[in-house]
C-alpha cells in the first residue's frame, strides 16, 4: 500500500519531464548523446559507429526493466557500478517494478541520470507478453526490419584517379572508382535473435567479381546470425562475431570507451559475452562460430574463427638454402585499391579458439571467470628488427589464460582481469568505482602491461592503442553538488617501460581533464572543458646524429552551449583552442563552429558554419560532425580555412527515410590537399553522402 501511494506521489509531483513509456515516444538526438557523453577531442581510433549502433538498438528496442542483466544495463554507460546494485538491490526487496516513474525511488538516482536513461529502457512484463510464434514468422513480423544504401564521393578528383600515362601503367593509381558503396540488411529483436548482412567498397576499390584476388562485387562482406536464449543456451552465434569478455584484455569487441569527460562509468568494461559483428572495419572480429551455455550458476563460452587477414608476405632464404614465408605485421586499414593493397589482401589464414567460464553469485554481486585462447597463423610474423620492435610477437602461434572478477560491496564496485601470454609477459588492470554520496562518484584504475605481453584482440583501459609496454594510475571523479550542476574530471599517470614508435627511449607522462557542465532548463544546456597531456617524443628539431627523447605537451580547451527556443528550431555553438609545444615556441590552433538544426516532424535539416586555423598538424582540431545514421564523423581540421555542411533527412514514404549530406572545406593559402594518391589540385574538397532506409 505504502509503495502504490508513493509511485502515485512520484508520478503527480516531480517527474513531469520524464517522458512515459507510450508510444510514439520523444526522438532523441542519438550522436549528440553520445558527443556529451565523451566530449572530447579524441584520435581517430575510437570505433564510436560501434557504439552508435548499439544505442540505436537499445532506443528502437528499449531494454525491460524488470527482465535484465546487471551487464546489459552497464553497456548503455549511463549507470555506475553502484547505481546499477542500487537498482537490483530495490527490485529485490520491492518486487518488480510497477512503472518508469518508480526509477525516482531507487536510492543513487538522480534526475540527470533519470532523463538520460529513460529513452532506452521501459517497464513492462514480458512474461505475460513474449512472442511464442515460429523465429521465421517473428522475422517477418518483425518491424525492426531494414534495408540501407549509402553512397559516397569526393567531389573533387584526387591523384589517385587520374588517367594513365603514356606508358599505360596504372601501379600508381587507384584501380576502382571514386565512389564509396555500403549496403546493410539487418532484423534483430532484443535478446531473441539478430540477422543481418553488410557489404562495402571503399573509394579507389573496384566493383568486380575476381576469386583470385578475393573480391565478389563489393570488397568486403559479413554476416551474422544470432539465438539467444534458446533453452539452456544462451547465446549461439554463426558468421562474424565479437566478443567482450571481462575487461577487454584479451577479448574486447571494440564497444568500451576509453579516457572522456565521462569519468566514472566509462572505466571498467561490460561483460557481454558474444556479440553481433555488423561494422565495416575489416579486422575487428571473428569469422566462425560459437555459443554460450548456461549450466547453473555458470556461463561457458567456446568460440572458433577462421579467417583470412591482410599482411605483406615475403620470402626469406634460410641456411639450407630453401624459402620461407614471413610477414612482419596486420596490415588493418582494409583498402584495396592499388596493385600493392590488393597483392597483400588475404594473404595470411588466421586461426583463433578459446573459452571462458563466467561464474554469477545468486546475489549478481560477484563476478569471476576464466578465459583461455589459443591464436595460429599460417605464416610466422617476424619484425623488421627496429629496437622498439625487440620484445613484439614473433612465429606463428600464441596462447593467453587470464581470470578476470567483479564483486559488489555495498556502495562500492571492485573490478579486475589479469593475464599471460605464451611469451611469459603479464598484464593486468584492476580498480574500483565508489559512491561517496549522493553527488560525490570516484573511480581509480591501476594498469600494468609487459613489455612482452602479446594480446591481438584486447582493448583494456589504457593510454596507448594496444595493451603492452604500459604502467599506469587513473583516478576519475564525478561531482553534483547542486541539481542542475555536475562537475567532472580525472588525472592519468603513465609510463613505459620500454621504447616505442618514435619514442627511442623508456618515457612517461600525465594528463588531466576538467569539465563542467550546466543545464538550467530542458531547452539548454552550457558545458566548458579543459584537458592537458603531457607525454615523451623523439625531439622534432633534433640536429645531432642521436634521437633523444623530450616531453611534448598539449592543451585543449573547448566551450559549448546549445539553446532550443523552440520544438522546430536548435543552436549550437563550440568554440575549441589547442596549443603544442616541445622544445620550440608555442604552436597554436583554433575553430569556432556554429550549427543551426530544424526539425519539422518528417523533414529534419542540421547545418554547420565554421573557421579554423592552425599552426600545424599538431595542433589540429577534432569536431563532431552530425552524419547519416549507423555513420560517426568526427574529422579533423589543420591549415586555414572553412568548413560548411547541411545534412537533410526525411520521409520519402512510410516506411523510407532518406538522408543527404553535402560538406565542403575551404583552406586558405594552400594550392594542393592532401598527399600521396590523396593530393586534390586546388583549395577546395567537397564531398557528398546519401544514404536510404526502408523498413520492411
Amino acid at each position: 500500500m505504502m509503495r502504490t501511494l508513493l509511485l502515485c506521489l512520484l508520478i503527480i509531483l516531480p517527474i513531469r519531464h520524464v517522458q512515459a513509456q507510450e508510444y510514439p515516444r520523444q526522438q532523441i538526438d542519438f550522436d549528440l548523446f553520445v558527443q556529451e557523453l565523451f566530449a572530447q577531442q579524441e584520435e581517430d581510433d575510437i570505433p564510436y559507429e560501434d557504439f552508435d549502433e548499439t544505442l540505436f538498438q537499445y532506443y528502437q528496442r528499449p531494454i525491460n526493466l524488470n527482465h535484465t542483466t546487471p551487464e546489459e544495463l552497464a553497456s548503455l554507460f549511463i549507470l555506475s557500478r553502484p547505481q546499477i546494485a542500487s537498482f537490483f538491490k530495490y527490485t529485490a526487496e520491492n518486487g518488480k517494478l510497477l512503472s518508469i516513474y518508480e526509477l525516482q525511488a531507487i536510492p543513487d538516482f538522480d534526475l540527470l541520470t533519470i532523463y538520460q536513461l529513460v529513452p532506452f529502457v521501459h517497464v513492462d512484463d514480458a512474461g505475460l507478453n513474449a512472442d511464442q510464434r515460429p523465429l521465421w514468422q517473428r522475422v517477418i513480423g518483425e518491424d525492426n526490419n531494414a534495408l540501407i544504401l549509402r553512397y559516397e564521393r569526393t567531389l573533387q578528383q584526387r591523384r589517385g584517379y587520374m588517367p594513365l600515362d603514356t606508358n599505360g601503367r596504372a601501379s600508381s593509381r587507384y584501380a576502382g572508382s571514386p565512389d564509396k558503396l555500403y549496403m546493410r540488411y539487418r532484423v534483430s529483436h532484443t535478446r531473441d535473435y539478430s540477422l543481418g548482412i553488410t557489404a562495402e567498397k571503399d573509394a579507389g576499390e573496384e566493383f568486380t567479381w575476381s576469386p583470385t584476388t578475393h573480391r565478389y562485387g563489393f570488397d568486403f562482406y559479413s554476416a551474422h546470425l544470432q539465438l539467444y536464449n534458446k533453452g539452456k543456451f544462451k547465446t549461439i552465434a554463426l558468421g562474424d562475431y565479437q566478443l567482450q569478455i571481462g575487461q577487454g584484455l584479451l577479448l574486447s569487441s571494440g564497444y568500451s570507451v576509453g579516457k572522456g569527460s565521462e569519468t566514472i562509468t566509462t572505466v571498467s568494461r561490460a561483460n557481454l559475452g558474444i556479440r553481433p559483428y555488423s561494422s565495416v572495419l575489416e579486422y575487428a572480429f571473428f569469422r566462425g562460430g560459437a555459443i554460450t551455455y548456461t549450466l547453473g550458476k555458470v556461463d561457458i563460452t567456446g568460440f572458433y574463427s577462421n579467417k583470412l587477414i591482410d599482411a605483406n608476405v615475403q620470402a626469406q632464404q634460410d641456411t639450407l638454402s630453401r624459402f620461407s614465408d614471413f610477414f612482419t605485421g596486420f596490415q588493418t586499414t582494409g583498402f584495396h585499391r592499388t596493385l600493392t593493397e590488393l597483392a597483400n589482401k588475404d594473404q595470411v589464414r588466421e586461426q583463433i579458439y578459446g573459452s571462458n567460464l563466467n561464474f554469477l553469485s545468486d546475489d549478481r554481486s560477484l563476478t569471476v571467470g576464466l578465459t583461455a585462447i589459443g591464436t595460429h597463423y599460417s605464416s610466422p610474423v617476424q619484425k623488421a628488427g627496429a629496437p622498439y620492435q625487440r620484445f613484439e610477437f614473433g612465429g606463428t602461434s600464441n596462447y593467453n589464460i587470464g581470470t578476470n572478477y567483479s564483486y559488489t560491496w555495498q556502495n562500492v564496485y571492485l573490478f579486475g582481469e589479469t593475464a599471460v601470454s605464451k611469451s611469459g609477459g603479464m598484464g593486468t588492470v584492476n580498480g574500483f568505482i565508489a559512491n561517496l554520496s549522493n553527488k560525490v562518484e570516484l573511480a581509480m584504475v591501476y594498469r600494468n602491461y609487459a613489455r612482452h605481453f602479446h594480446t591481438f584482440y584486447g582493448g583494456a583501459f589504457g593510454e596507448a592503442t594496444r595493451n603492452i609496454n604500459e604502467r599506469g594510475l587513473y583516478t576519475g571523479i564525478k561531482l553534483k553538488p547542486f541539481a542542475k550542476w555536475e562537475l567532472t574530471a580525472y588525472y592519468d599517470r603513465f609510463r613505459f617501460p620500454w621504447l616505442r614508435y618514435r619514442v627511442d627511449a623508456p618515457s612517461q607522462g600525465d594528463e588531466y581533464l576538467v569539465r563542467l557542465y550546466f543545464k538550467p532548463n530542458r531547452q539548454s544546456s552550457l558545458y566548458a572543458q579543459f584537458r592537458t597531456e603531457s607525454k615523451g617524443l623523439n625531439a622534432a628539431n633534433n640536429t645531432t646524429s642521436i634521437d633523444y627523447v623530450a616531453q611534448t605537451l598539449r592543451r585543449n580547451y573547448l566551450l559549448y552551449y546549445e539553446f532550443a527556443p523552440t520544438k522546430t528550431v536548435t543552436l549550437k555553438s563550440r568554440v575549441q583552442f589547442s596549443s603544442y609545444e616541445q622544445e620550440s615556441p608555442q604552436q597554436t590552433g583554433y575553430l569556432i563552429a556554429q550549427d543551426f538544426n530544424f526539425n519539422f516532424g518528417n523533414v529534419r535539416l542540421s547545418t554547420r558554419y565554421s573557421i579554423f586555423d592552425t599552426d600545424s598538424y599538431d595542433t589540429r582540431q577534432y569536431v563532431y560532425e552530425r552524419d547519416v545514421l549507423y555513420a560517426f564523423s568526427i574529422p579533423a581540421f589543420s591549415g586555414k580555412g572553412t568548413r560548411v555542411y547541411a545534412l537533410l533527412q526525411f520521409s520519402l514514404f512510410r516506411n523510407m527515410d532518406v538522408w543527404v549530406k553535402y560538406g565542403l572545406t575551404h583552406y586558405r593559402n594552400q594550392d594542393t590537399i592532401g598527399s600521396g594518391l590523396e593530393t586534390i589540385e586546388g583549395s577546395r574538397r567537397s564531398d557528398v553522402k546519401a544514404q536510404l532506409r526502408y523498413k520492411f
